[in-house]
C-alpha cells in the first residue's frame, strides 16, 4: 500500500488539493457539484465516471453542508464501488497447457518489462512459463526477454532474425509449449500503432495462427497501459479492442504518475478487468489490483 500511495501521490495532491479548496466548510448545491465534477474530469476520472460520482453526491448530500475531510471519504466510497466490479486477477486455468497470454499495447507502455515480472511471479509460483519475443522488429525487446528467460528460468522463443514473421514465431513457439507440457506461454507483440493497419492485420494473424494448433487460444489477451499517457489511455483502449478481444488491462508507470485517474475512466467506461498495477521496478511491483485501497490511495486516506 505504501508504495501504491507514493505512486499515487501526485494524482492525489492533484485532486485532494482542489477538494480542500473547494469544500473547507461548505452547502452542497449545484454550483458545488459543477464545480466537482470539474475537478474529477481535470483529475483524469473522465466524464462518465465524473457524472456517476456526482449524482451519487446529489443523491445522498445535496443541500447539506460538507468538509473536504467527508467530501475525500465519499469520493473515496463512490470510486472504490466504480473500480470494484473490475478488480478482477488474470487467472491461469489449470486445464491448459499452455495457458496463452497475448500481451498487447502501444511500444513504450511496458509490455516486454510487464511480461518478465509475470515470468517471474510465475516462476515462483512453481508454474513453468515461456515467453514468445513477438515484437520481431525491435532488438532491444527481443534481447530484454532473453536476458529476463535467463534470470527466471523461463524458455525464450525469438525470431531467427529482426523483423522475422511473429505469427510463424508463435505457431513455433506454442507446439513446443504443449511439448514440453509449459503451464504459461507469454507472447509480446509489436506496439506500432503510427501504422495502425499494418499493426491490426499483424496482431489478428498472431490469434489466427495460434487457433490453428488451439481454437481456445489466445486464453488471455492482456493490454498494458501507460499510466502517465492519462486520457490518452482511454483511446488505446478503443483502438486495440478494435483489433483483438481484449480481455483485461495492466496499467503501468503508476509510481511516477500524475494521472492514476484514468484507471477510475477505464473502469466506467469499458468495464475491462483491471488485473494489475505496476508501481515499480521489481517484480514484486507488478501487483494485483485493489479498488478499495486503489481509491483511498487517490484521495489521500490512509
Amino acid at each position: 500500500m505504501s508504495r501504491l500511495r507514493g505512486g499515487l501521490a501526485r494524482s492525489t495532491a492533484r485532486l485532494t488539493d482542489s477538494v480542500t479548496s473547494l469544500f473547507r466548510k461548505r452547502r452542497l448545491d449545484d454550483e458545488a457539484l459543477e464545480e466537482l465534477e470539474e475537478t474529477l474530469i481535470s483529475a483524469d476520472l473522465g466524464l462518465p465516471a465524473a457524472q456517476r460520482i456526482v449524482e451519487g453526491f446529489r443523491r445522498t448530500r445535496f443541500g447539506k453542508e460538507v468538509t473536504d475531510e467527508e467530501v475525500k471519504a465519499a469520493l473515496a466510497d463512490e470510486i472504490a464501488a466504480i473500480l470494484q466490479p473490475v478488480a478482477l486477477p488474470m487467472e491461469i486455468e489449470p486445464d491448459r497447457a499452455p495457458h496463452v497470454v497475448l500481451v498487447v499495447g502501444v511500444n513504450g507502455t511496458g509490455k516486454t518489462t510487464t511480461i518478465a515480472k509475470l515470468g517471474q511471479q510465475y516462476r515462483e509460483q512453481g508454474l513453468s512459463c515461456a515467453f514468445v519475443a513477438g515484437d520481431t522488429f525491435r532488438a532491444a525487446a527481443v534481447e530484454q526477454l532473453q536476458i529476463w528467460g535467463e534470470r527466471t528460468g523461463c524458455a525464450v522463443h525469438a525470431p531467427p532474425k529482426p523483423g522475422a514473421d511473429a505469427a510463424g514465431l508463435a505457431f513455433d513457439a506454442l507446439k513446443a509449449a504443449k511439448e514440453a507440457g509449459t503451464r504459461v506461454l507469454l507472447v509480446d507483440t509489436a506496439g506500432r500503432l503510427h501504422n495502425k493497419a499494418a499493426l491490426m492485420e499483424e496482431l489478428r494473424k498472431v490469434v489466427r495462427v495460434l487457433k490453428r494448433q488451439d481454437e481456445s487460444a489466445p486464453h488471455s489477451v492482456l493490454l498494458v497501459l501507460d499510466a502517465t499517457t492519462g486520457q490518452n489511455a482511454v483511446q488505446q483502449v478503443r483502438v486495440f479492442k478494435e483489433m483483438v478481444a481484449v480481455t483485461g488491462l495492466a496499467v503501468t508507470k503508476l509510481d511516477g504518475s500524475a494521472k492514476g485517474g484514468v484507471v477510475v475512466a477505464l473502469a466506467a467506461e469499458f468495464g475491462l478487468p483491471v488485473h494489475m498495477v505496476g508501481v515499480g521496478e521489481t517484480a514484486a511491483d507488478l501487483r494485483p489490483f485493489e479498488a478499495r485501497d486503489f481509491a483511498r490511495g487517490l484521495v489521500g486516506l490512509e
